[in-house]
């Protein structure tokens, strides 16, 4: 069937051990490519204020710009973050099931949730980035280069592990931050290789933007997402009794 849509795809048989590695990442993309496509196509589309309010931040030269837009921009890409990690989550755990019914029933339920890490994830990004930008005009150091680097890899490490919570829990936003904390450390290898393909997708997007905006409708935020989440899922799952819950109930 290849990644052709098929919403009406059961899930593996549960007597069937699931397979590993590169194998388990192919099925899901054979039998899930149209959902993750799409979850994250939309996560993109709620990114798109974020993106432009920063790029008018840093083109005009205004830093009291960047956190403003940081802050709403931020806000409007929570809910679709969360969307598309509730989309993965489900196929991770061979959820059958319609796609749209459950995004957005999944939405309705998150957005709100969402909008708090959104807005503030967006504003330390958004003004991080700016100052980057602006370090030479700005006269910062190379370790105050190198300290605002480590903050935006420190926001990416958080979002692996809180968007994939407020999907599947509701908690506060310091309870979010801690567990993220935790289960990033928990599985320190998993999660700095997961970590490394986000910041690597972004940092070639920006690298090469004028021939990488062509691309992002069709490789949106799917591509850096799936696989770093497929990596950290084991310690997610093992720390939350994600399936074991959902069995029982």
């Amino acid at each position: 069937m290849g990644f052709y849509p098929n919403l009406n795809k059961e899930a593996p048989e549960e007597d069937l051990p699931r397979k590993k590695g590169f194998a388990r990442l192919w099925e899901l993309l054979d039998r899930d490519f149209s959902r993750f496509f799409r979850a994250g196509f939309l996560a993109l589309l709620g990114c798109v204020p974020f993106v432009i309010g920063t790029a008018f931040a840093i083109t005009s030269h205004v830093l009291l710009f960047a956190p403003t837009a940081g802050l709403i921009g931020g806000a409007f890409a929570g809910p679709g973050l969360c969307g598309l990690a509730d989309t993965i989550l489900r196929s991770l755990r061979d959820e059958p099931g319609f796609w749209w019914h459950t995004y957005r029933k999944a939405w309705k339920r998150n957005a709100k949730s969402a909008l708090l890490p959104g807005a503030v994830g967006g504003l330390l990004l958004g003004t991080q980035i700016f100052l980057l930008f602006h370090a030479g005009i700005l006269g910062l150091s190379t370790a105050a280069g190198a300290g605002l680097t480590a903050g935006v890899l420190l926001v990416l490490a958080v979002s692996l592990y809180l968007w994939p919570q407020l999907a599947l829990m509701d908690l506060t936003l310091i309870q979010l931050l801690k567990n993220s904390g935790l289960l990033f450390l928990g599985q320190f290898p998993r999660s700095i290789a997961a970590l490394f393909i986000l910041a690597c997708y972004i940092g070639l997007v920006l690298r090469f933007f004028m021939f990488a905006v062509s691309l992002l409708p069709f490789l949106n935020l799917w591509l850096p997402v799936l696989p770093a989440l497929f990596l950290i899922y084991p310690g997610i799952n093992e720390n939350l009794h994600i399936e074991e819950k959902l069995k029982i109930n």
